[in-house]
């Protein structure tokens, strides 16, 4: 199969879809001058390399050679890695949030070539109708006779969202803040309102393991001072860590968490591990295992340490940013084991 413009990048995400029947082009002032000669839209996906739901897209929608066609005659499209372009992913990932009222990746946005304004936005959409979503054709086809028939409305809805955007960005940049006791308190409140008695971890599924959570808890408890509160504290503390580091989110086998249990129970994990979550469980295992001179808590962070070297250093001394979920077109099947498998393997 003959390569896209693509075939030239140095990222392993945009490599992989050098061979899609889509004209991607990366993210540049060429695109965005070819979206303004041609006057389309421009369809900005973004993903990083160990996505398991952009492989399952690509695999799809990117792969398709009708639906490339339709993708590059009706837009200028653009592949972005979120890990070359975090400033991108932010701001778009933003958009995608108010627009949608969630977020994740692939991240799908349609955009005003002029401007650059979001006027509409998804994530993941599949080749045909399903889960409740339109097909991708379906949103292509919506969206470009929109610009074609009803420019102005376009043009009105991304004038909406950037300025909507602008003043969420806003929000973000408060005067900074000296925090003392009551802040710290209002913290550990919170956070012990929406922390689950059952099963551990803060707020439902899907379950991420909050590890800032942990750390300020850890941090704070000795300096809370009503003995009720720091029983709480430490009651929300070890039964989260102990149910993480029992449950399906910790490989039980090669070590290390995975992102976050689809589920309550910490059972059925999404199998894609980060190294940014090995990096933050690490310490908090191994500060609660001195605080409270529990072994087994040392035990997990060394497993935790022990996973980074063996699976996620290179051979050159770097560490990899994630390990994927997905073997052989299934997510997470080096992973799942029949009963038949273990009792041969034992």
């Amino acid at each position: 199969m003959p390569s896209n413009r693509l075939a030239a990048e140095r990222s392993p995400y945009l490599l992989q879809h050098a061979h899609n029947p889509v004209d991607w082009w990366p993210w540049g002032p060429e695109a965005l001058a070819e979206a303004r000669r041609r006057d389309v839209p421009i369809f900005l996906s973004i993903g990083y390399s160990t996505c398991y739901w952009c492989h399952v897209m690509e695999r799809e929608c990117f792969e398709n050679a009708t639906i490339g066609r339709q993708m590059s005659e009706q837009f200028l499209c653009i592949k972005v890695d979120r890990e070359e372009r975090p400033d991108l992913d932010d701001v778009y990932m933003a958009a995608v949030q108010m627009l949608t009222g969630h977020g994740g990746w692939p991240m799908s946005v349609f955009l005003e070539p002029h401007t650059l304004k979001p006027f509409w936005a998804g994530t993941y959409f599949p080749p045909v109708p399903a889960r409740g979503l339109p097909s991708f054709p379906q949103v292509l086809t919506r969206l470009s006779t929109a610009w074609s028939a009803r420019r102005s409305e376009v043009l009105q809805q991304a004038d909406s969202v950037a300025e909507a955007l602008r003043e969420r960005l806003a929000l973000s940049e408060v005067t900074p803040v000296l925090v003392g006791p009551k802040h710290v308190g209002m913290a550990v409140q919170t956070l012990l309102t929406i922390f689950d008695r059952t099963d551990g971890g803060f707020g439902r599924a899907p379950k991420f393991p909050q590890p800032v959570y942990l750390d300020l808890l850890l941090t704070v408890r000795q300096h809370l001072g009503e003995e009720g509160v720091r029983a709480a504290a430490d009651h929300a503390l070890k039964l989260t860590l102990d149910r993480m580091a029992t449950g399906g989110m910790f490989d039980q086998l090669a070590g290390g968490f995975h992102r976050y249990s689809v589920d309550t129970h910490w059972l059925v994990p999404h199998f894609e591990k980060m190294l940014y979550d090995q990096a933050q469980l690490l310490p908090v295992y191994a500060q609660a295992s001195i605080i409270y001179g529990d072994p087994w808590y040392a035990q997990i962070a060394r497993r935790i340490a022990t996973y980074l070297r063996t699976e996620m250093t290179s051979p050159h001394g770097a560490f990899y940013s994630a390990q994927d979920a997905e073997v052989d077109g299934r997510e997470g099947l080096n992973y799942v084991w029949t009963p038949r498998q273990i009792t041969d393997a034992l």
